[in-house]
């Protein structure tokens, strides 16, 4: 019976490195930081889901292109995702996979008062 018991713990331990997640990577800012070291590029989500990438207010169609712009070839590019807590999450997660596609680092802003 304690065989049994091993072999299955063998299987599962190897059948679980196999499943992968289709999560996205993003890279979260301790919550006890106050700023962020280096900051590349802003994008603003307000409550009445209006978009800004760096001052500029854009569409939420043409968000992509104007974060890409704005990346330019630029490897060590961060961008900050500064949303309004009432931003639905189905918004947050476009703009999240916006990133996750075109392989930007992306860190999610939060208020260190809170």
């Amino acid at each position: 019976m304690t065989d049994l018991v091993f072999l299955l713990l063998i299987f599962f331990i190897i059948t679980s490195s196999l499943v992968t997640t289709s999560a996205l990577e993003i890279i979260l800012p301790n919550s006890k930081s106050v700023s962020v070291k280096k900051q590349d590029i802003a994008i603003t989500i307000s409550a009445d889901l209006r978009f800004d990438v760096d001052g500029e207010v854009v569409p939420s169609e043409n968000v992509e292109g104007a974060l890409l712009a704005k990346v330019a070839g630029d490897p060590s590019a961060v961008i900050v995702l500064k949303a309004d807590k009432m931003v639905p999450t189905g918004e947050l997660v476009r703009i999240l996979d916006i990133g996750y596609r075109n392989r930007l680092k992306m860190i999610i802003a939060t208020d260190p008062n809170n």
